[in-house]
């Protein structure tokens, strides 16, 4: 977390009658808790956040006032109310609601955990999942970020963008390695978006946790535009994991229920 908000678009920043910065910090200090920092003292949240103390203070107090944090007197931790941030977006997007029916049907078909995402800056952002049984060691919710890079719907996704638009991801991105598989290598994952463009879907390997096998397919509006992915879930290596080769058995119905999906976004007109 640093001062400068980088989910600012940059042509705004500290742009006079434009910026609020006050508003900037004061959503900087919400996002300051994940699923690595649930609770905060003072000193925890103005580290996180590059505020001072008596400024990250003020706005826990204010926030506090609000109802959407909550203290013991020295921890701080968010409350329910919070909640409400999220469901303002779920219920003016159209994707949500339209992808639900067809994840369910698309697990039932696969007997798999589905899910669909959007793109938010280098990770993907969960807004709809049908789950038929834990397939990582992090619970996944509507909600919960992965990087991008390292996802089947992330590869979909970046394989969507402008060529302007990837060079600015790659130029930003903090590609890590997760595991011994994900690849790192800009040359190499550009490689790769090349293939999953050309073919129409995306398979990754292990890439974000070991024992995870996903594939993911793009949804698109009226315009053709790729605004989201939708994936099938899968465990490898271990008890319980799914016979066949992946492809030959998921691609099929998974490209469907993209089509039905993108069809269904495209009549609303959004």
């Amino acid at each position: 977390m640093t001062k400068q908000d980088p989910t600012v678009p940059a042509g705004e920043r500290g742009t006079p009658g434009q910026f609020v910065q006050s508003l900037a910090r004061g959503l900087g200090v919400i996002t300051a808790f994940d699923a690595r920092h649930p609770r905060m003292t003072l000193s925890d949240v103005a580290r996180r956040t590059g505020l001072t103390r008596a400024t990250a203070r003020r706005f826990l107090l204010t926030l506090e006032e609000l109802g959407y944090v909550r203290t013991d007197g020295r921890l701080f931790e968010l409350t329910p109310v919070v909640l409400q941030l999220g469901y303002s977006y779920l219920s003016s997007q159209p994707l949500p609601a339209l992808a639900a029916p067809h994840l369910e049907t698309l697990s039932a078909q696969v007997e798999e955990s589905t899910s669909a995402s959007v793109l938010d800056g280098a990770d993907i952002v969960y807004v709809a999942r049908v789950s038929t049984h834990r397939i990582m060691t992090v619970a996944i919710a509507v909600g919960t970020r992965f990087p991008a890079h390292a996802t089947s719907m992330g590869r979909v996704l970046l394989a969507g963008l402008d060529p302007e638009e990837l060079d600015e991801y790659f130029r930003t991105a903090r590609i890590e390695r997760l595991t011994e598989h994900t690849l790192t290598d800009r040359a190499a994952l550009e490689a790769d978006l090349r293939r999953v463009r050309a073919q129409g879907w995306a398979l990754v390997d292990q890439e974000l946790e070991v024992g995870l096998r996903s594939v993911a397919a793009p949804v698109t509006d009226g315009t053709g535009r790729v605004v989201a992915a939708v994936n099938v879930s899968m465990r490898v290596g271990m008890p319980g994991a799914s016979a066949g080769d992946p492809v030959d058995d998921v691609v099929p119905p998974l490209l469907e229920c993209a089509r039905r999906i993108s069809a269904d976004l495209a009549a609303t007109g959004r």
